[in-house]
């Protein structure tokens, strides 16, 4: 892994940049969401315009969006357990209801009082996972509120921290591998205890004399096609490539991939299409296409 003082000048504009762009449009979590689950562990304050969620020895928490969503540009900013994390799991991703589902995850493994979180993500279809790849962060995302991003539109999903891509999944069913884009999916975020593998393979577990460990949310953001009864919110017409549904056939461009591969350079840790080892009959056919990253 990279030193952090080496990178911090160089993501600065990025940083800057994507900020500006990203905090223009905040929903309202009352309007937005359901708290789930917690009995009372999942708040929603400052009349809606912040959610936090808490992890005690009895119970984590989480909530849902209200609408389901088919395609669409998605960001949220979380701040993440602080302190000794070790055994917690911040989980935010879409996913669908179907028994063979879709499902689109950042996952944020804690760890001990100063080592990074990892970011795990997977992205499922038809029911079908294993494509995991997991990553440090250039920052603490604990100090402060960072922007976690979802495109998903036909061609492609990327995931995105603070507007800097981390990861590429592309459409090639032509070659055979699934997509989602069939199922509508919801908004999910949960917080829970996954100390029997989270953090470093289950061998460190949650410190309970630290809890309520607790995550917070604020500044929703949904460019979206909201489904509703069998009907997309979208126009069923070709997608834009300017204006509100420009995201619908938005794609990296050169300065987006040059920061992909930044990323997945300096702080990449576990990537499924290079693991051989797990895939002795040979790696998955999206990774020896285009779609390694």
């Amino acid at each position: 892994m990279a030193s952090f003082s080496l990178i911090r000048s160089s993501c600065l504009l990025v940083v800057i940049m994507a900020s500006s762009l990203m905090l223009a449009f905040a929903g309202n979590f009352y309007q937005d969401f359901d708290l789930t689950w917690g009995d009372g562990r999942a708040q929603i304050l400052n009349n809606g315009e912040l959610l936090t969620l808490s992890l005690d020895k009895a119970s984590g928490s989480g909530f849902n969006s209200k609408n389901e969503y088919l395609f669409g540009k998605i960001d949220m900013q979380l701040k993440l357990v602080s302190g000794n994390s070790a055994g917690t799991v911040t989980a935010y991703y879409l996913r669908s209801e179907e028994s063979l589902w879709d499902e689109i995850d950042f996952e944020f493994l804690g760890n001990l009082s100063g080592d990074p979180y990892i970011v795990h993500t997977n992205i499922f279809s038809q029911g079908k996972g294993n494509r995991e790849q997991q990553f440090y962060l250039w920052f603490d995302p604990t100090a402060d509120f960072h922007t976690y991003s979802i495109l998903w539109n036909p061609q492609r999903i990327i995931l995105s921290v603070d507007g800097t891509p981390i990861r590429e999944f592309k459409n090639l069913e032509s070659i055979g591998v699934p997509f989602p884009k069939n199922q509508s999916m919801k908004i999910h975020s949960s917080l829970w205890n996954a100390d029997d593998w989270a953090t470093r393979g289950g061998l460190v577990k949650t410190d309970w004399t630290k809890a309520p460990f607790t995550a917070s949310y604020r500044n929703f953001n949904a460019s979206a096609c909201v489904w509703s009864s069998g009907a997309s919110s979208c126009s069923s017409t070709s997608p834009s490539t300017s204006g509100s549904n420009a995201w619908l056939s938005e794609q990296m461009d050169s300065t987006g991939q040059e920061r992909l591969q930044w990323v997945q350079k300096n702080y990449m840790i576990y990537n499924y299409c290079t693991d051989t080892k797990r895939f002795p009959q040979g790696l998955p056919p999206e990774c020896t296409a285009t779609n390694t990253s």
